[in-house]
């Protein structure tokens, strides 16, 4: 698929639009570590307060990595972090509900934005030609 990349530097809008999907899926992470701390609490387990941190980690991790979206290994990190949020559903399978979504709205983003950015660069070169 042209567009989806795995490491290198990023346009504006495509790293504007990437950090914008990881903002949105931190707080979502965040919510499954509530839910997750919730689970272990109903069922009597001592492993809660875990969950809540490694939630609360990740979702951290989510809002760092919408910062790093200008570096070239921004995007890595961002792929790491749509991992991540598929194996959180070993321990609240809703989230993999949320790590679908969140795939389909990163892999979208680089697509179209790739073809945005296309499309700007055909018009400035247009522009300066005329």
């Amino acid at each position: 698929m042209k567009g989806v990349v795995l490491y290198g530097a990023l346009g504006k809008f495509t790293w504007r639009m990437l950090a914008t999907v990881l903002a949105g899926q931190g707080i979502a992470v965040f919510l499954g570590a509530l839910v997750a701390r919730g689970i272990a609490a109903a069922d009597g387990s001592s492993s809660g307060s875990a969950w809540l941190w490694v939630g609360t980690g990740l979702a951290v991790l989510c809002f760092l990595a919408a910062g790093m979206m200008r570096r070239p290994w921004g995007v890595t990190l961002g792929w790491l972090i749509q991992v991540a949020t598929f194996a959180a559903a070993f321990v609240v399978p809703a989230m993999l509900l949320v790590g679908f979504v969140f795939l389909v709205l990163w892999v979208g983003s680089l697509v179209v934005c790739h073809r945005v950015e296309q499309e700007q660069a055909r018009r400035q070169r247009e522009a300066a030609e005329a």
